[in-house]
């Protein structure tokens, strides 16, 4: 069976940001999965044109090609201003046809709220974009500590949901997306 595919996005490019730590520990997470194939895709390894170019650059380009080959997504996103970061919901703005009838998931943080005001946003942001959201979220409350081993066993159970959903909708729509070419 050919490994299913999962793109970790951070989407934070603040300096000084808790968003690779977060990743780095789902990331751990997805890894004792033998039938995923994780890859990050963090947001500051793509030089992104301040305003939308009428012809994709290089690094716009790059990125989609990241997004087309992922068969599901987990977003890693901060909350900022009960939101998510600007420069995600450009990255994300970048790609179209590469996101429909593919799974996304959120791993989200924040002070008290956990980031739970972004991934509702992001929700609304993925439908528009016909992917499909999986119900279950990580959330961390950064004033309660990182997550970083020895994490709690909440966290710990929280992602292997997480990822339990992202995989069976993974492999559902990938079969779905093989047999039929999505009706957009």
């Amino acid at each position: 069976m050919t490994l299913l595919r999962i793109a970790v996005i951070i989407g934070s490019t603040r300096e000084g940001r808790a968003g690779d730590r977060v990743a780095r520990w789902f990331v751990s997470q997805a890894e004792r999965h033998d039938d995923l194939a994780v890859t990050v895709v963090d947001l500051t390894e793509y030089d992104f044109p301040a305003s939308y170019p009428a012809e994709p650059t290089a690094s716009i380009r790059a990125f989609v090609r990241e997004v087309g080959r992922a068969d599901a997504f987990v977003v890693v996103t901060p909350e900022y201003n009960h939101s998510f970061p600007a420069p995600l919901k450009q990255a994300i703005d970048y790609a179209y046809d590469e996101w429909q009838a593919k799974p996304v998931g959120f791993v989200s943080y924040g002070c008290r709220s956990t980031g739970l005001h972004a991934v509702d946003q992001l929700r609304t942001v993925f439908t528009a974009l016909h992917a499909m959201t999986v119900r279950d979220v990580v959330g961390i409350d950064l004033l309660a500590g990182e997550p970083t081993p020895p994490c709690t066993d909440e966290l710990r159970r929280d992602a292997r949901v997480l990822l339990d959903q992202l995989r069976w909708w993974g492999l559902a729509l990938r079969d779905g997306r093989a047999a039929r070419p999505y009706a957009s």
